[in-house]
């Protein structure tokens, strides 16, 4: 067999892109860009927001202590504030 010959391309490769492709890839670009930095802000939020969260979870967790040691439950109806005793007496804690 013979020898095969190595091909040569003659059509000379193009050394940028189109200004339209450029113009569409850094409008592409921006908008990403622009979405992460939206994104971050709101995990910055929201991180902030589980902060706040935490805080008062931590104030229920001191008013239904107060409640138990002052009514003996912590049950309490939020529409009207009528405490809801154990049917068996037993404390609620």
């Amino acid at each position: 067999m013979g020898k095969v010959k190595e091909m040569v391309d003659l059509k000379p490769k193009a050394e940028k892109i189109t200004d339209e492709q450029l113009q569409e890839l850094q409008a592409v670009v921006n908008d990403n860009n622009a979405i992460q930095f939206r994104v971050g802000a709101l995990e910055a939020q929201k991180h902030e927001l589980i902060h706040q969260q935490v805080g008062i979870q931590s104030k229920i967790v001191e008013l239904q202590n107060t409640f138990s040691k002052e009514y003996g439950t912590f049950d309490v109806d939020l529409s009207d504030g009528s405490i809801n005793y154990p049917e068996d007496g037993k404390p609620r804690n």
